[in-house]
């Protein structure tokens, strides 16, 4: 990942915050997990202390193409091509530089691979090698691009060989299907104004992207990293809700609050709910707090978050200054997409995606 970007934020340290093993399941099961727990802390939260309640939608730092989204997008027809042209605004796509190459960090040792070869062992490991075609070969083309425009190591080296960058896992990740998919766009990579663009990517949106502006703070306004709506990777899947009690929250944010805990407040989110600014409420006075930063120290991961505050059977909102409403969990119809000419480009002059944002100005990887 490139140097403004990771180490500011969610300290996921990664482009994309990577779920455990079969994906699917792997959500289900730590959705439920915090539910469960959520449950349980609010059953004993009368005899207790205040607890703050916390629901939230999405993994990882929502910027460029959600994989959960590609998924959907996939299943309902869409062509890589179009979900690239989706999640990238702007882009089209143009091919690498012949005999390219990658330079990857494998342990302590800096490994010089040929392009594609790098490529079938990072697809085989950023996605499931059952999902459809079209998701696999956006990924590959994103995953080719983010390594031609990294440069994690500066003149050392490329790209990490985990979630700094993205995970390459060598011959031994390798499927059919993800060769397969590797092979079908041998070479394509994404093009802004006809450069290779930083093709960040993620778990799952929640529903909308995140201008990178917002995500990764400090970095400037990128035109093909805005905020675009995700339609096909939101609802109750994509949502979670947990509790942790005042105690606990406060140590996880200590050195963060003035005197004694007494909730959170929002000041400002990014194109999709995201929470840009916050700050903390003490009996010292309140203190602000980038939404990267409230997050990874509350262990979420996820800046798509709303607080409240549980006392008894009595439940309140945490004041929230942004104007964002919670996002409705019925995903809006979207129609097909429009076919492409021969070769799978879309159309000069044809509008990148069904949905974008047109609030906030902004968008990310």
């Amino acid at each position: 990942m490139s140097v403004f970007a990771w180490a500011q934020m969610l300290d996921m340290r990664s482009t994309y915050h990577r779920p455990c093993g079969a994906r699917r399941l792997c959500r289900r099961t730590q959705t439920l997990v915090a539910t469960v727990a959520g449950l349980l802390v609010l059953l004993t939260a009368g005899a207790r202390a205040s607890t703050l309640v916390i629901a939230g939608s999405g993994e990882g730092h929502g910027v460029g193409m959600s994989q959960y989204g590609a998924l959907g997008f996939a299943e309902h027809g869409w062509s890589y091509q179009q979900i690239l042209a989706h999640y990238y605004t702007g882009t089209t796509l143009g091919q690498a530089p012949a005999n390219a190459s990658v330079r990857v960090l494998v342990g302590a040792k800096v490994r010089k691979l040929p392009l594609e070869r790098y490529v079938r062992g990072v697809v085989a490991a950023e996605m499931p090698s059952g999902w459809p075609l079209q998701a696999l070969e956006a990924q590959a083309v994103a995953s080719r691009t983010y390594a031609l425009t990294a440069h994690a190591g500066g003149s050392r080296f490329d790209v990490y060989s985990d979630t700094r960058s993205q995970v390459y896992l060598g011959v031994a990740a390798e499927t059919a299907a993800t060769n397969a998919a590797v092979a079908a766009t041998a070479g394509r990579i994404v093009l802004y104004n006809g450069r290779p663009s930083t093709t960040y990517f993620f778990a799952s949106s929640g529903g909308m992207t995140e201008s990178i502006e917002n995500a990764f703070l400090g970095s400037p306004a990128e035109p093909w990293l805005r905020g675009v709506a995700d339609p096909y990777n939101r609802g109750a899947a994509f949502n979670w809700r947990i509790a942790m009690s005042f105690k606990t929250a406060a140590a996880r944010l200590r050195g963060a609050v003035k005197g004694t805990f007494r909730g959170i407040a929002v000041l400002t989110r990014g194109a999709s709910p995201r929470i840009v600014s916050a700050e903390t409420l003490g009996t010292g006075g309140a203190t602000a707090l980038s939404g990267p930063e409230l997050a990874a120290r509350l262990g979420l991961g996820s800046t798509w978050l709303y607080f409240s505050v549980q006392n008894g059977r009595s439940v309140r909102p945490e004041p929230d200054r942004s104007g964002h409403q919670p996002a409705s969990e019925a995903p809006p119809a979207v129609p097909a997409p429009a076919p492409t000419p021969q070769g799978g480009s879309p159309a000069p002059g044809a509008p990148a995606s069904a949905q974008t944002a047109t609030t906030g100005g902004v968008a990310a990887g």
